[in-house]
């Protein structure tokens, strides 16, 4: 059933995601969703973005992801198959399929994004893996990929050199391979506010987590 009213097509969209991630162990469930969908919308605000293509990319971007597929094209053709049997605006799906196409980390090899929606999303779910929350979701990623919390008899240098998503690799250096990164990958000025925060909340983690660890930074030469 093709949808012409933005405001129904977002409910439409709201219910997929639902159903296809509610229960996702992995950090990238509903709720995450939510969340980037509210970032997004605030960010576009504040950047006088399109709200209903950051909105509705924000809300199936997920439903792509490579992680939760059999592969990048597979999770790709499952949003763009939703998109083209529920909206006749071909614009708008060939919109929002670019910037989910282009907006993932991907160990920090995709281009920047080309367009400033792109940029809203991307930056919204950028936040959501950084601070409070982002340390929350790198853990039970990790669980759900039986990567251990922390080994210091790792060399970083080693683990540098594995494939970016190694099931080698161990929770907390996913902080430096991505997460501390992020920070100055922002693209919009109010994103670049919203980050700091939560960036320097990392960092005093990190002290805290090698505190009790009883070890030095495995990162400090």
């Amino acid at each position: 059933m093709k949808i012409a009213d933005h405001a129904e097509l977002i409910k439409e969209a709201e219910r997929f995601v639902k159903q296809v991630l509610s229960g996702e162990a992995s950090g990238h469930d509903w709720w995450h969703i939510e969340r980037v969908r509210n970032t997004a919308l605030d960010i576009a605000a504040k950047e006088n973005a399109d709200r209903t293509v950051c909105e509705l990319a924000a809300l199936l971007h997920d439903v792509a992801d490579e992680k939760l597929n059999a592969s990048k094209e597979a999770g790709l053709q499952k949003v763009r198959t939703w998109l083209e049997g529920h909206t006749a605006d071909g614009d708008l799906t060939d919109k929002v399929m670019d910037i989910i196409a282009n907006m993932s980390f991907n160990g920090g090899k995709n281009p920047p994004m080309a367009t400033l929606e792109g940029q809203v999303v991307q930056d919204a779910d950028r936040l959501d893996a950084i601070g409070a929350i982002g340390i929350a979701r790198t853990f039970a990623y990790s669980g759900a990929k039986g990567r251990i919390i922390h080994d210091p008899e790792l060399s970083p240098d080693a683990l540098a050199q594995e494939d970016y998503r190694s099931a080698g690799k161990t929770a907390i250096y996913h902080f430096y391979e991505k997460l501390l990164k992020l920070k100055d990958l922002m693209n919009t000025p109010y994103a670049k506010e919203l980050a700091e925060q939560r960036h320097a909340f990392m960092e005093l983690y990190l002290q805290q987590f090698y505190s009790e660890w009883g070890s030095r930074n495995p990162q400090e030469k």
